[in-house]
This record gives structure tokens, sequence and C-alpha cells, in this order.
């Protein structure tokens, strides 16, 4: 199965940007980083290990080693002159050398149009599937944490973990937080249970409504 496939087949009509909690009925928001100051911004501060273990932890809860999985990354395209490849080499760190060459890409419009009247950008998503072990997701998670707070290293593209089997996608969109998206509440009802006190009490309200509703539903039953 390819990943537009899988989209259409489970996530129809869902467009793959965030934020993603807000475009699917089926979600959680977790929070990341917990009281942040300045004098956190650095590695090995409180706030930003506090971080790191939130994501890897959420992470592993979702993704098994065997597990098929899509590992997705968007380039965004605002100089025509940059080499895709150079854009995109800060990836191979993460990843078997011996996958690279099966990352897909496509040329998308830029997924943001809305700031992009004149259609002047593109969005180059690269696609790859592989095992969940393939790949060093740890190291990634943390760079993805760091993208917006100078610490290095960091990945500032934008990254998805589609988890085939599981049929679940994670974005952890910045140190603040990340996106949970499942085709059921029933495959995610465990993350739920187990991280409950990491979910963001901003959207906490919501969250609950879909879980209340999928037990109400077997109690019926």
């Amino acid at each position: 199965m390819q990943l537009n496939d899988f989209m259409h087949e489970y996530y129809p009509n869902l467009e793959l940007r965030p934020p993603l909690f807000y475009s699917w009925d089926i979600g959680i928001r977790f929070e990341l980083g917990v009281d942040w100051t300045s004098e956190n911004s650095y590695p090995d501060r409180p706030y930003i290990l506090g971080c790191h273990k939130r994501a890897i932890t959420l992470f592993d809860a979702l993704h098994s080693p065997t597990e098929d999985i899509f590992v997705v990354i968007d380039v965004n395209d605002f100089d025509k002159g940059r080499n895709l490849t150079h854009q995109l080499k800060n990836f191979s760190p993460f990843v078997k050398k011996s996958l690279l060459y099966k990352l897909k890409h496509q040329a998308l419009p830029y997924i943001f149009p809305e700031d992009d009247e004149e259609g002047t950008y593109k969005t180059h998503r690269f696609s790859l599937k592989c095992k969940t072990s393939d790949f060093r997701y740890v190291p990634l998670l943390k760079a993805i944490c760091n993208q917006d707070l100078g610490i290095r290293p960091r990945f500032s593209h934008r990254v998805y973990f589609i988890n085939i089997n599981r049929k679940t996608i994670f974005h952890v969109y910045d140190d603040r937080g990340c996106d949970l998206l499942a085709s059921s509440p029933a495959a995610i009802s465990d993350i739920y249970s187990g991280y409950n006190n990491w979910v963001l009490d901003y959207d906490r309200i919501a969250i609950e409504k879909v879980f209340k509703k999928e037990n109400t539903k077997y109690d019926v039953l």
C-alpha cells in the first residue's frame, strides 16, 4: 500500500497539514513542553529533557519495532534555486542509508494556500515506507523538538509518522506538543487512558467527548 492509497482509505478528505487535531474527529493533542522559561531553552535543562521524554515515550507506546510505517517529510520550497536533495540532507543521519533510495517524492501546491495567493511556492512531500526499527527515531524526535529553541541537532521540516498497522498519524509539531490521530477511538484508547495527564488541557473537553462516546457505544452493546 502506498501513502496516497492509505490516506484515501483511512483518512478520506484529510489534508496532511497542521493543525491535524482540528482537522479530524478522532484525535488527541498532547502537551510536551511544561513550565517553559527562557532559562530552560538549553540542552540538558528540565524543560527540554521533559519534551524529549514525552515525545519518545508516546512514540514507543504507538509503534512497535516490527510495525510498518510511513515516515513523511514535507519540505516547503520558498526558493526555486535551492536543490531539494540539499534541503533534505539532514534527514539521512536518521535512517539506514540503504533505504534512502526508496524515498518517494511528490510535488504539491504549497500546503498553506492562504499564505500563497499567487501560487509561487511548492511543498515537496517525501515518504519512506519502512519498519520502525529502520530509522533512528529517538534522535529525530529530539531534533524536531529542538527546532525552535536554537538547540542542535534540530530538524525544521515537518514530519509525520503514520502507523500502517495501527492506522494512526503521529505529529510532533514542536517543543510545545504533538497530535495523534486515529481511524477509530478504539485504536488509541490505551494511549488516551495511559497518558491522560499529558493531554493538553485547552482541548481536554473535546477529547474526552470522543472517548466517552466510544465507551457509551460499548455499554449499550
